[in-house]
Parts: structure tokens; sequence; C-alpha cells
């Protein structure tokens, strides 16, 4: 999916601020800017048509932004007609309520105005929407030029797409190769009587858990970066990108096959919980 950058929406104002827990955090508003903006669809428009000439499948960020209000929308009204209930949401239902893809691209633009005429700077940058890391960038200034901005952006961004196209088919390539990445937290309810130093036949709970990761992760890779009795961090776990079933995987379905040996193994009981597609969280102890 293609989106403005953080920076672009800043600059024009296509930004919400919310309390998060007693911080106020600015986000972009891709809704209004799409409303408003009359040169983004047209933008977003050619650099899609440039990447989706070159084989890449994309999903319409307008379109997906108009979705995931009208979900929103639909399950505002929603009751029960047994007993006029509304539909359970917390406010975390409501934040993981977005447009879901397995790779960001962002634009960012900026005309010049020289003596010359009218120039067109860019950077284009695309993410893996599982790890955030940045898997491929691109940045240039086009000919001047009198065309509209979305045209002499696409002109800008034509002549530098190879490099930025060499990058993406490496990432792909190494996914294949190694495996999905994503991030695997385990953590237990407080009020549990069971932690991570619990032992089982001899050996604690994350010991189990690790000889786990080893047999079900690709080639055994995981980084165990954070651990106390109470909670584990697992960083590049490589997972595959299908299930036995053929089955594309998540970090949530990862998640779900831990807990079910879990459960099966050490009779545990516990509840799985995710960030987005690429971080899972089992929390141990109850539902």
């Amino acid at each position: 999916m293609i989106l403005p950058s953080d920076n672009w929406c800043t600059q024009r104002y296509f930004i919400t601020t919310f309390n998060n827990q007693g911080f106020e955090q600015e986000v972009p508003n891709y809704s209004q800017a799409f409303r408003e903006d009359t040169e983004l669809p047209l933008v977003i428009s050619k650099i899609g048509q440039l990447l989706t000439d070159r084989g890449y499948s994309l999903k319409d960020a307008e379109q997906e932004t108009k979705a995931v209000f009208a979900r929103m929308a639909e399950d505002n009204v929603t009751m029960s007609k047994t007993s006029s209930s509304s539909i359970a949401e917390s406010p975390l239902d409501m934040i993981k309520k977005k447009a879901k893809m397995d790779i960001i691209i962002q634009i960012d633009w900026k005309v010049n105005r020289e003596a010359a005429g009218r120039s067109v700077s860019f950077t284009l940058e695309a993410f893996d929407a599982y790890t955030s890391k940045r898997i491929a960038t691109s940045a240039g200034v086009g000919p001047v030029s009198n065309d509209i901005v979305p045209l002499m952006l696409e002109n800008a961004v034509k002549s530098n797409i190879k490099a930025f196209d060499k990058q993406l088919m490496a990432y792909y390539k190494d996914m294949q190769k190694q495996g999905r990445e994503i991030v695997l937290s385990v953590k237990r309810w407080e009020n549990g009587d069971i932690d991570l130093e619990t032992e089982f036949d001899g050996e604690e709970l994350l010991d189990c858990i690790q000889a786990w990761l080893r047999k079900n992760t690709i080639g055994g890779n995981f980084n165990l970066s954070d651990a106390t009795e109470n909670q584990a961090y697992f960083e590049q776990v490589r997972i595959p990108l299908y299930d036995e079933h053929g089955d594309a995987m998540d970090a949530r379905s990862f998640a779900v096959k831990l807990r079910k040996y879990l459960s099966k193994e050490y009779d545990i009981v516990s509840k799985v919980m995710t960030r987005g597609l690429g971080e899972a969280i089992i929390v141990l102890g109850e539902k």
C-alpha cells in the first residue's frame, strides 16, 4: 500500500492528535488527506501504476481507509435482536481497526521553484509492516518542467525506480529463503500461579518455549532480547510464510500454535493478543 509520508502529512496539517494514557500523540489523518488534497490521489495512482507495471500487487490506500471507517460505522449501529446489546469493543480493538498490509510504501515530495521553472524532489521508502524496518529507499530530483506535479513526480520516480525495485526483490528473496520476521512476547497475568521459571520435568518454562521455537522457526532463528520470570521478549523470530495447510502465516497464527502447544503439553491456559500483523503477545494463566 502506498501512503503519503508522516512528514508530508505534518507539513500540510493532515494530523490527528489524541490522548494516549495522558500523553498527546500525533498520527497522520489519511482520510482527511485523501478528501482535501487534490494532488494526493493522482500521485498515489501514478506511483502505483509504476509498481503495478513491475508486477507488484497493491492495495488502494484511499479505498482501504474508507472501508475501515465503514466497518467502524457498521459496528457502532449493530445490536443484538434479543437484548439490544452493542458489540463489545475495547479501545485496543478500535486502534486495530486499520488497514493491514505486508509492505508500506511512503512517498514524500516537494516542489522546487527555480529560475528556469519548477522541478520536484522526492523520497520513496518501503517498510516491512511486520517489523517497521526500512527495506528499500529511493530519492531524486526530476527535470525542470511545466507539467502538473503528479506528472513531474511520475517522471522523477520512473528514472529512479530500478534501484528501488532491486531492493524490494532482494527483500522478497530473503523472506522466501529465511522466512518472515516477527516479534513475540510471552507474559503472565499477575494473579497467575505459574511464571517462566516454573519447572516442568526439570526444565524451566522459558527453556521449554525456546526449545519449541527452535523446532518451529526457519533455521531455528530467533533472538531472546529480554527475559525475567514474568516476561520474555523474542525479536527476529523467523516464521514460515505458509503453514502446513498452505495458508499464509502471520504473528497471530504462529502464536496460536504455541498457545496450543502449551495447553497440550503443560496444561497452561493462555491468551493471544496482537499488535498489527507482525507482533504477537501470549499472556499465561488465563484468557
